[in-house]
């Protein structure tokens, strides 16, 4: 049999970094066993749920390369692929389920449920629902019928134990006496969760659900209701939470959690891929950087971590930065252009120069963690005008006799021919013993010239790939700062 995987967001948010990984590794079994990787969207929840959410998820996906083979723009035989197309399906097999005895209809009021659970609570005791409408007459269910009474329709849960094959945790099993007649039906007629999901994996042959270790206590329902609709019960495999560094569920609080929102810091998806497989998985030889078709060649269900993963943002870092270090030139600057001109940058003469913004970017790439880096770091080389920032105008601008050595050394380059780092830096370090002064504070000082900060890449590869009309301005500016500054 060719295995079916789903993964079924819920549009009530964009792609987040924990469905993100568990459609990672839904779309690495399909494509390690030739399945098929199945997109559904569960948006039964119509408040919360929006087509702004949809397309985010479906954006996220794509920037990451997780392709579905089945599923909303794709279609498939098993369609529709939302939620909210299929509501009559899901009426359709409830009712199948209550005309089989398998469920009743419960006409307790909200408020009685409420009371019941604030008296269990208050007694310490766990509450589940007492099937006080189970032990109905046809003739009560008639009579609240007739009077036009809300009700909702309970799944009834047999006795016994429920138990499945877990491909991570290995056998797992539940007592039915704890758990309860779950309802499957609401009392305005939505279907639940737990029914809707498995009349979807049922209709569309799904073979392995993989998901989130919280999904555990619902596999047991959802076991009862394959066994009840007669349906092949698929191979369940729960995966690993993902935590923040301070071991608690990953948030908004540890940092970006929308998968989009780390393409717009400046990652990879290639090292995203990367590093959410590596969440809970590994290959199991200790190698770290892994590309795709690595991946696919080495996943499998019983190499995932029965322990949660952490989400370290350093190490995200190092591995994007690792994936900077291997790209070709090209690879780099297709990758950072786009960025330069989102900042308002890519109208420079440098960057619409090939062979100087190739230069450019081999300068910054040793310093650059995330793309986003590459944009910070040739900002001040791109700009006309450089901002001072209060740091180096503290550290490196304060001696009095510094105009006059920069004037000197100023006079200098502007004879320095040719123009190139190495002659750069023979000019200032004798200018630097001809003025008696140490080198380093003509360095520091001509990087506050032409950066306006403390830190750059190597100082004489910047002049160099400036140019000399370029630096000569920048020292002008400079002691003209200075003259005024007084």
């Amino acid at each position: 049999m060719v295995p079916r995987v789903r993964f079924a967001p819920s549009p009530t948010g964009y792609l987040h970094v924990g469905g993100a990984r568990t459609a990672l590794f839904n779309w690495l079994y399909a494509r390690r066993n030739g399945g098929v990787f199945v997109l559904r969207i569960e948006d039964t929840d119509v408040e919360r749920s929006s087509a702004d959410m949809v397309t985010g998820i479906l954006d996220g996906l794509r920037w990451l390369g997780l392709d579905w083979d089945e599923g909303p723009g794709v279609g498939g035989p098993h369609g529709p692929y939302f939620q909210s197309e299929r509501l009559d399906r899901y009426r359709e097999a409830a009712a199948g389920l209550h005309a089989a005895g398998h469920a009743y209809y419960c006409y307790c009021s909200a408020e009685r449920l409420r009371a019941e659970r604030e008296r269990s609570e208050a007694r310490g005791e766990a509450w589940q629902y007492d099937r006080t409408c189970l032990a109905l007459t046809p003739d009560q269910r008639a009579a609240l019928d007739a009077q036009g009474a809300p009700r909702a329709l309970r799944f009834k849960v047999r006795e016994g134990t429920t138990s499945f094959p877990d491909a991570v945790h290995g056998p797992i099993s539940f007592d039915g006496a704890h758990i309860e007649d779950f309802v499957i039906i609401r009392s305005d007629g939505h279907p639940t969760y737990h029914l809707s999901v498995v009349v979807d994996d049922v209709d569309m042959a799904i073979t392995h659900v993989i998901r989130g270790d919280d999904h555990i206590s619902n596999t047991p329902k959802h076991v009862l209701l394959f066994e009840a609709l007669g349906a092949a019960i698929p191979r369940f495999a729960h995966v690993p939470l993902i935590l923040g560094t301070d071991k608690k569920r990953l948030s908004k609080r540890h940092g970006a959690t929308s998968v989009m929102e780390y393409e717009r810091q400046g990652y990879f998806p290639a090292a995203m891929v990367n590093f959410l497989a590596l969440l809970g998985w590994s290959p199991g030889n200790d190698r770290e950087l892994l590309s795709k078709s690595e991946m696919i060649e080495e996943f499998s269900l019983e190499s995932i971590s029965r322990g949660n993963a952490v989400f370290n943002t350093e190490k995200l870092n190092w591995m994007n930065g690792q994936y900077i270090g291997r790209c070709t030139p090209d690879e780099l600057a297709s990758a950072v252009r786009p960025l330069l001109v989102r900042a308002g940058l890519g109208s420079s003469d440098l960057v619409n120069d090939r062979n100087r913004f190739d230069r450019l970017l081999e300068l910054l790439r040793p310093r650059s963690k995330r793309l986003t880096d590459f944009v910070d770091q040739a900002q001040p080389l791109l700009l006309d005008a450089v901002e001072y920032t209060a740091e180096a105008m503290e550290k490196h601008l304060r001696d009095p006799g510094l105009p006059a050595q920069l004037e000197t050394l100023r006079d200098a380059l502007a004879a320095v021919d040719p123009f190139d780092e190495t002659r750069l830096e023979a000019t200032l370090r004798e200018i630097a013993s001809a003025i008696n002064v140490k080198a380093g504070t003509l360095i520091h000082a001509t990087r506050v010239a032409v950066t306006g900060r403390t830190s750059s890449p190597g100082i004489f590869e910047v002049l160099a790939l400036l140019g000399r009309s370029q630096v000569l301005r920048r020292f002008d500016r400079l002691l003209q700062f200075l003259a005024t500054r007084g």
